[in-house]
C-alpha cells in the first residue's frame, strides 16, 4: 500500500444512521455523501465504548478500555500507553491535532507534533460524579441542561468548531505544503454533541412540526431491563421533555449534523485544491452516537444502535470507490489503518490482534466471521456492559444481569429482544462463550469498580462528589466549567 498523507475528521456524538448516504430520509449531509461516493462507507462501524474519553482512548491506542484503564469519563487518556501518534512521530513524521482531544491535560505526552486549540478533560479529572455506581445511583439533575438548551443560534460548541475549522484550513494551506510527506492531520469537532443549539441556516433545514417523535419514546414502549431502568433512574433527562421539545431537539440535532457536514465539506475542498490532493487519504467518523430520545434515552452510554453505531467513511488510494463495506469495524481499527496509510506497517495486527486496517477490510469481501467488541463502565452503569457484533447478531452482556440479543437484519430498530426466546438459547450460549474468550466479565467489572472507588476516595469520597454535583458539557478552551448541583 502506497504511503500517503492522512486526514482524519472526527465528530462528537454523531450517530451512524444520521447521514443521507446511510439512508436517512430527512438528515441532509451532502458532503458526507460526496465523501462516500469517493470511497468506502462502513455500514457496521462501532464505538468501543459509547462515551467520550474511553472511546477516544481506544481510538488512540488501538486497545480496549479494560486493557488500558481508560474506561470512563473520569479516567482520561494520560499518555501512559502509547498510541498511534507516538508510533508515527517516532518514525519522524508530523502528526498534528486540531480541536477536541479530551485527554487529561496539556502535560500529557500525546505523541502529537502539535496540538492546536485542544480541549482537555475538565480540571484534568473529568466526570467524577459518574464514578458513583453503587445502587441506588445518584440522580443527575444536571441533565436538565440538555432540555434547557435547545433551538436555534450559536453556542460555545459551534463557535469552537468554527475555530477548529479556521485553524484546519490555515494548517492545510500554510503548514502542510512545507513539511515532509507523509503526514497525519487529526481534526476533532465537538458537534453535534449537546447543547442542541444549531446555527440558524442549519436549524431552518428542518421543520420541527414535520418531524416524527423519537422511536419508542413512550414509557409503555421502553425496554423492561433492570440495567436500563437503573440507568434511567440516574439520567432523568427525558423527564424534562414534552413532545414539542422532543421535536425541536430533533430538529436541532439534525441541524448540527448538517453543520458538521458543512465543516467537513470545507476540509474536503481545502484538500482538493492543495498540491498534495492526489497524495492524501481522508476519513470521517465519530467517537459514539446519541440516543436522541429513542426509548426515552438521551446522549449515549448504552449499546443500542443510536448510541454505539457510528459513521465511518474512508477515501483515497487503495480504497474502493462508491462502495459500502458491511463487515463490522470499530475505532480500534484506526491504529493499524494509520500505520499502513503512512507506510509504517503492512496493516497486520500490532498492539491488538483483533484490530485490522480499514483499507484491508474495505478491499475484501464481507466477512461474516469478523466480530467487534465494546464495553461500558461509565456513568449510570450499575454493572459493566459488554457488546459483541457478529454477522446479523448483536449480543449485549450485563455483568450479573440478563443479556440482550438482537438480530439486526430482521430487526434493525432493536425492538425485539430475543434473549428470552428458547429457540435462541444456543445462540446465547455461543456468545457467552465467545465473550469469556475475550475476558471474564465479572472479574473485569469487579476490578474496574474497585479502581473507580479508589479514584473517588482520592477526591474526597462520595459525599464530596455528590456535593459538587454532576457536570455539564465539557468547557471549550478558555471558557468556565459548570458545576450542576444535585437539587
Amino acid at each position: 500500500m502506497q504511503a500517503q498523507n492522512l486526514v482524519i475528521v472526527m465528530a462528537d456524538e454523531h450517530a451512524g444512521r444520521y447521514m443521507s448516504c446511510a439512508g436517512h430520509p430527512v438528515v441532509q449531509t451532502p458532503n458526507m455523501d460526496r465523501l462516500a461516493r469517493r470511497g468506502t462507507r462502513f455500514s457496521n462501524a462501532y464505538s468501543n465504548s459509547p462515551i467520550c474519553m474511553p472511546a477516544r482512548a481506544a481510538f488512540a491506542t488501538g486497545r480496549y478500555p479494560h486493557e488500558t484503564g481508560y474506561y470512563c469519563n473520569a479516567t482520561p487518556y494520560d499518555g501512559r500507553i502509547p498510541g498511534w501518534p507516538n508510533r508515527v512521530t517516532d518514525a519522524g513524521l508530523n502528526v498534528t491535532s486540531i480541536g477536541k482531544l479530551h485527554y487529561r491535560d496539556d502535560k500529557v505526552e500525546t505523541g502529537f507534533s502539535e496540538a492546536i486549540v485542544p480541549m482537555y478533560a475538565r480540571g484534568g479529572t473529568g466526570d467524577l460524579f459518574g464514578l458513583i455506581r453503587k445502587p441506588p445511583l445518584p440522580v443527575r439533575y444536571g441533565v436538565r441542561q440538555v432540555a434547557e438548551e435547545v433551538g436555534r443560534g450559536e453556542s460555545d460548541y459551534t463557535r469552537y468548531d468554527r475555530s477548529i475549522l479556521e485553524n484546519t484550513l490555515r494548517w492545510l494551506r500554510e503548514t502542510a505544503p512545507t513539511i515532509p510527506e507523509p503526514w497525519v492531520l487529526y481534526v476533532s469537532f465537538v458537534c453535534p454533541h449537546f447543547p442542541l443549539i444549531a446555527p440558524d441556516e442549519f436549524y431552518d433545514l428542518y421543520d420541527p412540526d414535520s418531524l416524527d417523535l423519537p422511536k419508542a419514546c413512550r414509557p409503555k414502549d421502553w425496554p423492561d431491563h433492570p440495567w436500563i431502568k437503573a440507568f434511567r433512574s440516574s439520567y432523568i433527562t427525558d423527564s424534562y421533555f414534552d413532545d414539542d421539545l422532543r421535536r425541536r431537539a430533533t430538529a436541532a440535532y439534525f441541524g448540527l449534523c448538517s453543520f458538521v457536514d458543512s465543516l467537513l465539506g470545507q476540509v474536503i475542498d481545502a484538500v482538493d485544491v492543495a498540491p498534495f490532493a492526489d497524495r492524501t487519504r481522508l476519513a470521517y467518523t465519530s467517537d459514539h452516537g446519541d440516543n436522541l430520545g429513542v426509548r426515552g434515552l438521551w446522549q449515549k452510554s448504552n449499546f443500542y444502535q443510536e448510541s454505539a453505531h457510528i459513521p465511518l467513511v474512508l477515501t483515497g488510494d487503495g480504497v474502493p470507490e462508491d462502495a459500502v463495506c458491511d463487515t463490522p469495524v470499530s475505532l480500534v481499527d484506526f491504529y493499524p489503518t494509520v500505520l499502513e496509510a503512512t507506510g509504517l506497517s503492512d496493516g497486520t495486527p500490532d498492539v491488538n490482534p483483533d484490530a485490522r486496517s480499514l483499507m484491508q477490510v474495505a478491499s475484501e469481501p464481507y466477512d461474516p466471521e469478523r466480530a467487534v467488541f465494546g464495553e461500558y463502565h461509565g456513568a449510570g452503569a450499575v454493572n459493566g456492559v459488554f457488546m459483541i457484533r457478529l454477522g446479523p447478531w448483536k449480543y449485549i452482556h450485563y455483568a450479573n444481569m440478563p443479556p440482550q440479543l438482537f438480530n439486526l437484519e430482521e430487526d434493525p430498530e432493536e425492538l425485539n429482544d430475543l434473549a428470552e426466546s428458547t429457540e435462541h438459547s444456543e445462540v446465547l450460549i455461543e456468545f457467552e462463550n465467545a465473550l469469556k474468550a475475550w475476558l471474564d466479565p465479572i472479574a473485569v467489572d469487579t476490578q474496574i469498580k474497585a479502581n473507580q472507588n479508589e479514584i473517588l476516595e482520592r477526591h474526597g469520597g462520595i459525599e464530596a462528589i455528590l456535593d459538587r454535583g454532576s457536570m455539564g458539557a465539557s468547557p471549550t478552551p478558555g471558557s468556565k466549567a459548570q458545576d450542576l448541583r444535585t437539587g
